[in-house]
């Protein structure tokens, strides 16, 4: 097996929200493809798909229905959570295991998700409605296929529903990261990842704003094979929580950080 990252080509994109009568038949195909998976593959049984909440009422709903439509309602679904709106609720109304936690910023939220999960396969995702739960059974095949960590990357189709200022940043911070590293890659702070449980056991995690990079830069550093699926982006529900400013500047900084500690290590 060849380690580092690999890129995989797709040649047309998913699209999240509303779904054809063909999209439902391709997700009951993926269920039952589930159902006969091979001896030793995982399956949605083994999937805990993560995420940290802050006040996203507005899509916590239809990103819960989508998760149990795609995976049957087999995946543990896992909210670590700080809202101060109906977000908890809505979230354990929809089976989810809700976990609450003062509000500290993304990464902590996100750290403690992917730590409470229960089962070998993790998959972040962004509770906003931006990314594709239906590419979830393509994220466990690569798993499957011997990927360490899948990446979703949003920019391989344009990322249009994003705003023209965030998308010139991801393509700064990728720049920035594959000099870095040595290696190119596309898309480093996408919210949308498996992983293999054992990866996220085996590193320590240190970043807060900049972790969704954090997350993909020591995998990679540390010669986990890495693919990168492209996915499509879609305009989130309710409003953005982060500064373009000062988030974007804590992310480069978190980069730069990481890349250092992982070439010196």
């Amino acid at each position: 097996m060849s380690h580092g990252l690999q890129h995989e080509g797709e040649a047309e994109p998913r699209t999240n929200g509303a779904e054809t009568a063909d999209s439902d038949v391709d997700a009951d195909a993926d269920v039952d493809d589930d159902a006969t998976a091979e001896p030793g593959e995982f399956t949605f049984d083994d999937l805990s798909v993560v995420m940290g909440t802050y006040n996203e009422e507005a899509a916590i709903g239809t990103v819960l229905d989508d998760i149990e439509r795609i995976t049957d309602g087999k995946a543990e679904v896992v909210c670590v959570d700080g809202s101060s709106d109906r977000t908890p609720e809505i979230a354990r109304e929809h089976g989810a295991r809700v976990i609450e936690q003062e509000p500290q910023g993304y990464g902590v939220a996100v750290s403690a998700a992917i730590h409470a999960a229960d089962r070998p396969v993790v998959v972040t995702t962004d509770c906003d409605d931006t990314y594709p739960m239906e590419q979830l059974p393509e994220f466990l095949a690569e798993i499957n296929d011997g990927a360490d960590v899948v990446s979703g990357d949003r920019l391989y189709y344009g990322a249009e529903a994003m705003p023209g200022f965030n998308r010139f940043g991801n393509q700064v911070f990728a720049a920035i990261a594959s000099v870095l590293m040595g290696e190119r890659v596309h898309d480093t702070t996408t919210g949308m990842r498996a992983y293999r449980k054992e990866v996220i056991e085996s590193i320590e995690w240190t970043e807060n704003t900049g972790l969704s990079a954090e997350l993909l830069i020591r995998p990679l550093m540390r010669g986990y094979e890495i693919r990168e699926e492209p996915i499509s982006y879609a305009e989130r529900a309710g409003e953005t929580k982060l500064d373009p400013i000062q988030g974007g500047a804590e992310i480069a900084k978190s980069i730069v950080k990481v890349c250092l500690e992982e070439r010196f290590r």
